[in-house]
């Protein structure tokens, strides 16, 4: 078991519960998403509980690092908000479970056994909608259909005014790749500035309603 969460006092009290339950042994710990991605490949824990909102990253970007590395390791998304955008996020990172902090401690020590076990915690009816969301993709208008989701869903945030970083903020990823994605998709339409695809993403998007 590994432990990411910028909060010393959580990581000490989330490691006291764990290891008092007698079956889970913490393995690491940190409170920065960097070390956190560089460390828990090294480490092999069975299961990672990563805050989802940290300082320097996400544990989002962590889980889906991670897996990358070692798809053995179980990513734990622990979070304060409950946030649809944050829950399609982890599950695109391959996330086994996404819990908010308000939980029972033992239902918590519960979560990891069952993730660690190789079950799933997330709701079959939520990851069913996310698949759909991706499904949904074959029925955009023609000039969408070159886009990945991600990049479609960062093309609807333009549409809507929001900044890089505002992007980043609700898609749990960095400004910087952010920045990759809107330029990936104004060369995918072939525009040159993102008021064009701003523009071009309300008539399109709106042709959908």
């Amino acid at each position: 078991m590994f432990l990411l969460d910028d909060h010393e006092v959580v990581r000490r009290g989330l490691a006291d519960l764990l290891q008092s339950s007698g079956d889970i042994e913490v393995v690491g710990e940190s409170g920065s998403a960097q070390e956190a991605a560089r460390r828990i490949p090294a480490l092999r824990p069975d299961v990672a509980i990563l805050d989802a909102r940290l300082p320097d990253g996400n544990g989002i970007d962590v889980c889906r690092d991670v897996r990358a590395v070692d798809s053995s390791i179980k990513g734990l998304i622990l979070t304060s908000y409950e946030d649809d955008e944050a829950l399609f996020a982890a599950i695109m990172a391959g996330a086994a479970g996404y819990v908010l902090k308000q939980i029972r401690g033992t239902d918590l020590v519960d979560a990891v056994r069952r993730v660690a076990a190789g079950q799933s915690l997330l709701d079959p009816a939520i990851t069913t909608r996310v698949l759909e969301r991706i499904r949904s993709g074959v029925e955009q208008p023609r000039e969408l259909k070159s886009l990945t989701e991600q990049e479609r869903r960062i093309l609807e945030y333009v549409a809507e005014g929001l900044t890089n970083r505002e992007i980043a903020g609700k898609m749990f990823l960095a400004e910087k790749t952010v920045k990759n994605y809107v330029s990936s998709v104004l060369a995918k339409l072939g525009l040159e500035r993102r008021t064009q695809a701003a523009v071009l993403a309300t008539r399109l998007l709106g042709q959908r309603h």
